[in-house]
């Protein structure tokens, strides 16, 4: 094959012996699903019907989200990527590197709650990236606009001129500094230079003095003068009022005095804060990430866009070499949106008691998305095509000549061929406008769009396809940098142009107002709508026929911190499942949105299931409810089962463990991590999911907007301490009412069981089954509540057993502790006994 055209990845299906019996075990479990709910809705409970009813009803729900879930699963792969194909076609050694520019956003907000020594990290590992430096830029947005920030990134800028050399000459991993000083492995193995052990104690020392001069800038932060924060100056520091100021922009590396300390040049960074006013809706990290996008597109103009969390930082310096192996593939890549890496964490503890590091989803939910149409974008670690953030389709695929009427004489004109010949000359044409269109941009870039539309009529007819000025202004705004910037695929600046102007046209397309009246975020940029804006972004891409890649370098590429304790999981999980409700309240819902696009019909149901699993929080609450009304009452969800209905049951239980055993087999996820995923599902359900329902619908349908709040409780000083403290939160009120009224249940049971003597213990059974099954799915929760100390708050306590009480008297009330049997009936006889 020529070298040219030789692919840069290869797609791996799972083996068939792993994957067949997987898919053949699904379709057994759909069969079973069918005779049991044919034997659950042919069987009602008479006696206990409102029981049986809700059962029922829970059972066909959760069967439901089982399908959303599991279909997309059918065809997982896995990719590898050749690093060295790729070095050999772009990055040749002693020629120019043909590799891509990247531009890369990294989004912070309050520095008091995301350390500015964390988001340090974060830049000095992209600045230390393994890639060509001219083509690297990182923007940080800065959308508090606080002071701390620019200093904390001016410190960081000039550490950087130290940290990044000696990186590369070394090339050690991880280039963040916190997490590479941190590790506790032997740092001489494999390192022969008698040179690296002083440089490396040197530089350690470097480190430990840039991190005094951090915090000291974090302390002076704490108390805010009455004046406001002045800058070096004497000036006031423009965004001492948060919610109104001007939109800021500098650049802190790049253009002039870019280099290291060895004299070598260095990426480009830039600090943006955009324009806020009072009475303007921001769109929070969407309408961030936005501006980044055109900053951006203004001052670099990269065709491919890396963002990043403050807290994620390069694990593998080489992973952007990994995601252009799949964008700059001759096969692959124009088809692509974007590259999704796995998140991995670090500082999570071995047990991951509330399965942080969601294993499950990215090691199998995200590989069988793969196969389809493409994982769905996660927020973060995600390398994009520029020209699909535009609301453009995805290039169609050539379809190869038609031989339909290759039988025929050169002389047939039959309709097909001439249709045939008619389209093949109507593409030429289109194509050689195109080209002439692209020499045009290079050749002679513009500045105004009058120009622009000068330059299209030179070539195109009066009937060009091509937008007018008037739409391109609705479509992107009225900057005619930015205009002219979406018009090159390929990416490039405006040569002409000097860069202060291109500076002030920064500045002006984060201005506050800049978005009105504009197709940003409804078609363009990150879309609005929802707090959960990645699942949105994505969703729309896939919709105009676009696919994503999900690749897992053997190197983790990206790492970040999760929060550990039990509250901070929650409150995270509350906002992803209310940003689900929020799409699927609106028009944006996959169950009714972009029909007639390019989004295949499993790429859609793992939408729907994206979007449904908050309500499935619903009849889960209901159905962990159950057994302690079972217990509680005698009385049961099924009746006494018949030999046959036996089988259904004890055939649904294998399918499920099968399902489960050979889903763990082809994915590699163990059996702790698949257990933990089960035990978080359950406690997120009737917790967070809830309250996301609940939440969601009073903002989308009242207006309500609530707020959750959290209060924090000291933790130890120890390693994982994190993991013991305790935040009162109102979602942990559901959860602790559940595992209280189980537990009572299971005690009135066995109570009542000795009371009523051997016949009631074996009706018995299938009860305590049912509420062993609710108590062992949330004993990681009853752990996270009792902490280390094994110490609860007193209002949990409370909460928790007032509604406990309260159920267990309506009980009482309705079925005390009396032997089932009725007694001899009493009658009067007649007789005087006196």
């Amino acid at each position: 094959m020529d070298e040219a055209r030789q692919p840069l990845s290869r797609k791996l299906p799972v083996p068939s012996s792993q994957i067949n019996p997987y898919r053949m075990i699904i379709i057994i479990r759909l069969v079973v699903l069918g005779f049991f709910f044919h034997y659950r809705v042919m069987h009602p409970v008479n006696d206990a019907y409102a029981l049986w009813l809700v059962s029922v009803i829970c059972e066909i729900w959760f069967a439901i989200s089982w399908i959303l879930d599991q279909f997309p699963k059918w065809l997982p792969v896995d990719r590898e990527t050749y690093l060295d194909r790729l070095s050999l076609r772009y990055d040749k050694e002693g020629q120019p590197s043909q590799l891509s520019s990247v531009d890369i956003f990294v989004s912070t907000v309050d520095p008091l709650k995301e350390p500015p020594l964390v988001t340090a990290n974060t830049v000095l590992s992209i600045l230390a990236v393994d890639y060509p430096v001219d083509k690297v830029s990182c923007y940080v947005s800065d959308d508090g606009a606080a002071m701390l920030t620019f200093e904390a990134l001016s410190e960081t800028s000039e550490f950087a001129r130290k940290w990044v050399p000696f990186c590369k000459k070394f090339n050690i991993e991880p280039r963040a500094p916190e997490f590479y000083f941190a590790q506790k492995i032997d740092y001489l193995q494999d390192k022969v230079l008698t040179s690296f052990i002083k440089e490396r104690r040197a530089m350690k020392r470097e480190y430990e003095e840039f991190k005094v001069r951090i915090n000291a800038l974090v302390a002076k932060a704490q108390k805010v003068p009455e004046e406001g924060w002045t800058m070096q100056d004497g000036t006031p520091w423009p965004g001492n009022n948060v919610r109104d100021h001007p939109g800021m922009i500098q650049v802190f590396l790049g253009q002039s005095g870019g280099h290291d300390t060895e004299g070598n040049e260095l990426p480009r960074l830039v600090y943006a804060s955009r324009e806020k006013r009072p009475g303007f809706n921001h769109h929070k990290k969407a309408g961030a990430m936005n501006a980044l996008v055109r900053v951006s597109a203004v001052l670099t103009n990269a065709p491919y866009l890396l963002n990043l969390d403050c807290d994620h930082y390069f694990n593998n310096s080489k992973a952007l070499k990994e995601a252009m192996c799949f964008m700059m593939d001759p096969l692959l890549g124009k088809k692509v949106c974007y590259v999704q890496f796995p998140q991995r964490f670090d500082g999570i503890d071995r047990h991951d008691r509330y399965a942080n590091r969601n294993i499950v989803f990215f090691d199998i939910n995200m590989k069988g998305l793969d196969g389809i149409q493409g994982p769905i974008y996660v927020g973060t670690g995600c390398v994009f095509r520029r020209q699909a953030f535009y609301g453009n389709d995805a290039p169609k695929t050539k379809k190869p000549p038609t031989r339909t009427c290759n039988c025929w004489p050169n002389w047939c004109c039959c309709g097909c061929c001439f249709s045939g010949r008619k389209k093949k000359k109507t593409t030429k044409s289109k194509s050689e406008k195109k080209q002439k269109f692209r020499r045009l941009d290079s050749g002679a870039p513009v500045f105004a769009l009058e120009g622009i539309e000068e330059g299209i009529e030179g070539i195109e007819s009066e009937k060009s396809t091509m937008l007018s000025e008037k739409k391109l202004e609705k479509k992107f705004g009225q900057s005619p940098v930015f205009v002219a910037s979406t018009l090159l695929e390929d990416g490039g600046t405006l040569k002409i142009a000097s860069p202060a102007s291109l500076l002030k046209e920064a500045i002006h397309v984060i201005s506050c107002g800049y978005e009105d009246k504009t197709d940003w975020g409804k078609e363009v940029g990150w879309i609005y709508g929802s707090v959960t804006e990645d699942i949105l972004t994505g969703f729309k891409m896939h919709c105009h026929g676009w696919r994503s890649i999900y690749c897992i370098p053997d190197r983790p590429a990206f790492k970040g911190s999760a929060p550990i304790n039990l509250s901070d999981r929650l409150h995270q999980v509350l906002r992803w499942a209310l940003g689900s409700v929020e799409i699927f309240l609106s028009r944006h819902c996959p169950l009714w949105y972009g029909y007639g696009g390019g989004l295949k019909w499993l790429e859609r149901l793992s939408y729907i299931n994206a979007t449904v699993y908050p309500w499935t929080s619903i009849p889960l609450v209901a159905y962990c409810t159950l057994p302690a009304v079972c217990l509680l009452t005698g009385k049961f969800i099924t009746p006494e089962l018949s030999n046959v209905a036996s089988l259904w049951f004890l055939s649904l239980f294998i399918c499920i463990f099968a399902t489960s055993i050979l889903e763990m087999r082809w994915s590699g996820v163990g059996i702790d991590d698949w257990w933990r995923n089960e035990q978080f599902w359950v406690i997120g359900g009737v917790s967070a999911h809830l309250f996301a329902v609940v939440q969601g619908l009073l903002k989308v349908l009242a207006g309500i907007d609530t707020n959750f709040t959290v209060t924090s409780k000291a933790g130890d000083d120890e390693d994982f301490s994190e993991l013991y403290a305790f935040k009162w939160t109102t979602l942990l009120i559901p959860p602790t009412t559940l595992l209280i009224i189980n537990l009572i249940g299971v005690v009135a049971g066995v109570s009542n069981a000795i009371n009523n003597g051997y016949e009631s213990w074996g009706p018995l059974f299938g009860k305590l089954f049912f509420a062993f099954w609710v108590i062992v799915h949330l004993y990681p929760f009853l752990k996270g509540l009792l902490g280390r100390q094994n110490r609860t708050p007193t209002i949990i306590i409370v909460w928790s057993i007032l509604l406990a009480s309260i159920f267990s008297l309506l009980w009482v009330r309705v079925d005390p502790f009396l032997a089932k049997s009725d007694g001899p009936v009493l009658e009067e006889c007649g007789l005087d006994c006196h």
